[in-house]
């Protein structure tokens, strides 16, 4: 079983790494600049749309893995119609393919969770080394497109389509994870996991979904602009530079059963949601000091990843009821790559426009305005975790009141 929860996580993200590090790159050299922050915005509302109707369903009427497999068929489906319309520079329908294609993908991210926290059972704190996994995925896809050649071409969505269909038909094969909920009656909150947010109830949780919010918006604009950021800097294999973050992960992430021992979740949270605002800097420092500087912003992704989006995962399932699992994973997707990273992109797309774009001959300087709003948005999530958060640090986190 832990295998094929190891297998699970990989392919999850390789499917995500895949495309979507580089899809603002690609959207710049196919002549539609234009439409990256919208492109982007439009994959977090999509975040927000399905992921809690999904976990609802998930917990009552359908099985995780099926509902998982059957996400990633339709969305594979979805991306084989990308090259085609990308190519033919038609900006609306590449749109309405990325939003209905994240309205499909977007779930999986917390059914997934939920799925490996179900059959860990009180082996809670092998978590990390499933997650880790997910981080090769995405290193190893992020390699794969750059060393083919594919950071900039459309035909990347044909690779990520085919590892769409392979992980949807792996889906069947997991372990059984029934729905939790079946045969409680139905009630029409459910369909926005309404249930999940009796948890808010709890200061806590409260404040884990507040801080999630404001860090989601530093990473909203890293993905959407990271890739052309890096193409304007004169990098050549963006994916495979990119990638490096993901490798980062894989460094980091098995320090953190000893950091959650020696320093606890509290101040481990802390320090990625302020390494999230630190990694910007080097952004800006980078039009001046050049690849070393980004580079050093690129690798410091193991920090910020591995103890802010893997931690909050882990903290939410150890405090969840099992009966409200899938919705309450889905609720950390939704405020993180939902709210956050819609205001983060829809807000640096703007920006963009604004200096970036507005310039006919850019140069890496202009882009400071773009990463100045996430570094703020991180330190303030940082300063309000930090007051507002309040557990013993040898204190386990314990299960809440639905």
């Amino acid at each position: 079983m832990f295998v094929q929860l190891v297998v699970m996580m990989l392919l999850e993200f390789a499917v995500f790494g895949s495309w979507f590090a580089t899809v603002g790159l690609v959207l710049a050299t196919n002549g539609l600049p234009t439409i990256i922050g919208t492109a982007f915005t439009l994959a977090a509302v999509a975040a927000i749309v399905s992921p809690m109707l999904l976990g609802a369903v998930g917990d009552r009427f359908l099985s995780s893995q099926k509902a998982l497999g059957l996400a990633h068929l339709l969305g594979g489906a979805v991306m084989l119609f990308l090259p085609a319309v990308v190519s033919a520079r038609a900006g609306g329908l590449v749109l309405g393919l990325i939003f209905v294609y994240m309205l499909f993908f977007q779930p999986t991210l917390g059914l997934t969770n939920a799925i490996a926290f179900r059959h860990l059972g009180a082996n809670q704190k092998r978590f990390p080394y499933i997650r880790v996994f997910g981080t090769v995925g995405w290193v190893v896809a992020g390699f794969a497109v750059g060393w083919m050649g594919l950071s900039s071409s459309v035909n990347l969505f044909y690779v990520t389509a085919a590892m769409s269909f392979a992980l949807g038909l792996y889906s069947f094969t997991l372990p059984n994870t029934p729905p939790p909920a079946r045969g409680v009656r139905f009630a029409v909150g459910d369909l926005v996991g309404a249930k999940a947010f009796r948890l808010l109830r709890h200061r806590n949780y409260a404040v884990l979904m507040v801080c999630a919010l404001f860090t989601s918006v530093s990473l909203g604009v890293y993905n959407t602009y990271a890739s052309p950021y890096l193409g304007a800097l004169g990098f050549s294999n963006v994916a495979g530079t990119l990638a490096l973050g993901q490798a980062a992960e894989v460094a980091f992430i098995v320090t953190v059963p000893f950091v959650l021992k020696h320093v606890g979740m509290k101040w481990a949270l802390f320090a990625g949601m302020c390494m999230w605002g630190v990694r910007l800097a080097f952004f800006i420092q980078a039009a001046d000091a050049g690849h070393a500087a980004a580079i050093a912003a690129i690798v410091l992704q193991g920090i910020c990843n591995d103890f802010f989006l893997v931690l909050a995962a882990m903290y939410v399932g150890q405090v969840a009821p099992v009966e409200l699992m899938a919705q309450a994973q889905g609720m950390l997707i939704l405020v993180v790559s939902g709210f956050g990273q819609c205001i983060g992109s829809y807000a640096s797309g703007r920006i963009y426009d604004a200096t970036v774009g507005a310039q006919a001959h850019s140069v890496a300087a202009d882009w400071s305005a773009v990463w100045t709003l996430p570094i703020g948005s991180a330190l303030l999530a940082a300063l309000i975790w930090a007051l507002l958060f309040r557990q013993p640090h040898k204190q386990e986190a314990v299960p809440l009141d639905a």
